[in-house]
C-alpha cells in the first residue's frame, strides 16, 4: 500500500503541473520543459523515499543475520562439513560443488536451501554462485529435530557411536522399526530414548533393517546428511553386511553364489519366494562353509543385495532352510526359539571423513549353545 501511494503521489503531481503549464505556458517547448521538470522532481521524491525504506530493511537484515551467525556459533547441534574448492573446480557453481564433491543429492540441496544451510565463505551462498580456487563451501550437517516417535527406555548394545552414525547389536525378538501404530516397543523406540538420555536431538533413522528374530549389528544414521550417503552406499553396494547362519543338512560346497530373483509369496503375500521372470527382483547370497556339524552347517554369508528374507529365502531354495525358520521350512533344534540367523559383521565409509569402518558381532550364546550340542558330523 505505501508503494501504492508513492505512486499515486507522483502522478498527481505530474498532472498539477502539466496543467499550470496548459494555463501559462505560450508555447510548446516552454510546455515541454515545465513537464519534465515537474516530473524528475516527482520521481526523485519518490527514489529518495525508497532508498530511506530500502536502508531500513537492509539494517534490519543485516541485524537478524548477525544473530543468526551467533546462533551457529553457540548451538552444540549445529554441524558444517566443508570444502575447499580446487584449481580444477574453479568456475563450477555451488551446486556442482555440493553435488560433486560432498556428494549429496539434489533432493537434499533444496532442504539444505530452505534452511540456509549451505554457505560460500562463510556467508549465505546463492547455488549459481561460481566460485574460485581456495573458496570454502559448507553445509551444515544437521539441526535440532524431534526423533519421531515415543522415547522407550531399553537396553542397548552400543558397539559404536559419534557425531554422525550409531552401531547397535540388536538381540532377537525385537523390531528394528515399527511398521504400525501399535508397535511401540522396537529398537528404534530405545534408539529414541538414548537420544534423549544423551542430549542428541536427532530423528531416529535406521540405515537397513533386520528381522525381528534375527540378532546382530543395525546401523543407525544421526542426520539426514549422514542418512542420505550411508544410503547411497547401501544402494551402490558399498556397505558389507555379512551373517552367520546354521542351516539344516551338511552343505557339500565349501563356498557359492545364490542368483536367484526374489518377489513375494503368491500363496501368502507376508512371506517372500525365489520369483524367476517379472515376479522377482534380482537377489544375489554369497555363502562359504565356516563349520560343518552332524546334520546342519554354519555358515558365513553375504549379501550383494537387500531383499526382505534374502538369507532365509535363498537358503531354503538351496535345500538347506535356516534352523528354526518355520515360515521356510526350517525345524527348531536344542530348544532354540527363533531362526538362527546373527547379523555378524558390518562395514562401511564414515559419512563425514570418509574412513573405513568396520564391527563384528559374536555369534550369541543360543547359536553357540546349538552348535556345540550339533558336534561335528563324525560325531567325535
Amino acid at each position: 500500500m505505501i508503494a501504492g501511494r508513492e505512486g499515486l503521489w507522483q502522478v498527481g503531481e505530474v498532472l498539477k503541473c502539466v496543467s499550470a503549464e496548459v494555463r501559462k505556458c505560450g508555447t510548446a517547448a516552454r510546455f515541454r520543459r515545465g513537464f519534465v521538470e515537474a516530473f524528475e522532481g516527482s520521481r526523485a521524491a519518490g527514489r529518495l523515499q525508497a532508498g530511506r525504506r530500502e536502508r531500513r530493511l537492509s539494517e534490519g537484515y543485516r541485524r537478524r543475520s548477525h544473530e543468526g551467525d551467533e546462533e551457529r556459533r553457540v548451538s552444540d547441534g549445529q554441524r558444517w562439513v566443508k570444502h575447499t574448492a580446487t584449481e580444477e573446480e574453479a568456475g563450477r557453481t555451488v551446486q556442482e560443488v555440493v553435488i560433486g564433491a560432498l556428494g549429496i543429492s539434489r533432493r537434499m540441496i533444496q532442504k539444505l536451501t530452505r534452511g540456509r544451510a549451505i554457505q560460500l565463505n562463510r556467508r549465505p551462498a546463492f547455488l549459481g554462485a561460481k566460485v574460485k580456487a581456495g573458496d570454502v563451501v559448507s553445509v551444515r550437517l544437521g539441526h535440532e529435530e524431534e526423533p519421531g516417535l515415543e522415547p522407550v527406555a531399553m537396553e542397548l548394545a552400543v558397539v559404536h557411536e559419534d557425531a554422525e552414525v550409531l552401531v547397535i547389536d540388536k538381540p532377537p525378538f525385537l523390531l528394528v522399526h515399527p511398521t504400525s501404530p501399535e508397535q511401540d516397543a522396537t529398537l528404534a523406540h530405545g534408539v529414541a530414548h538414548h537420544f534423549r538420555e544423551t542430549g542428541v536431538h536427532a530423528k531416529v533413522r535406521p540405515v537397513h533393517r533386520i528381522d525381528r528374530d534375527t540378532s546382530g549389528l543395525v546401523l543407525f544414521a544421526k542426520s539426514a546428511f549422514a542418512h542420505q550417503h550411508l544410503d547411497r552406499q547401501l544402494r551402490e553396494r558399498e556397505v558389507t553386511r555379512e551373517y552367520r547362519a546354521l542351516v539344516h543338512g551338511v552343505v557339500a560346497d565349501d563356498e557359492g553364489v545364490v542368483d536367484a530373483p526374489i518377489g513375494r509369496d503368491k500363496r501368502n503375500p507376508n512371506l517372500r519366494a525365489v520369483r524367476p521372470g517379472a515376479g522377482g527382483e534380482p537377489a544375489r547370497t554369497r555363502f562359504r562353509v565356516e563349520r560343518r556339524l552332524a546334520g546342519a552347517t554354519l555358515l558365513r554369508l553375504e549379501l550383494e543385495t537387500g531383499r526382505t528374507h534374502q538369507i532365509r529365502v535363498h537358503m531354503a531354495h538351496l535345500g538347506h532352510p535356516v534352523i528354526g525358520d518355520r515360515q521356510y521350512g526350517g525345524r527348531s533344534l536344542g530348544g532354540l526359539r527363533r531362526q538362527a540367523l546373527h547379523a555378524s559383521s558390518l562395514a562401511f565409509a564414515h559419512p563425514v571423513s570418509g574412513e573405513r569402518m568396520s564391527f563384528e558381532s559374536p555369534l550369541p550364546p543360543d547359536l553357540a549353545a546349538v552348535a556345540e550340542a550339533l558336534g561335528p558330523p563324525d560325531g567325535r
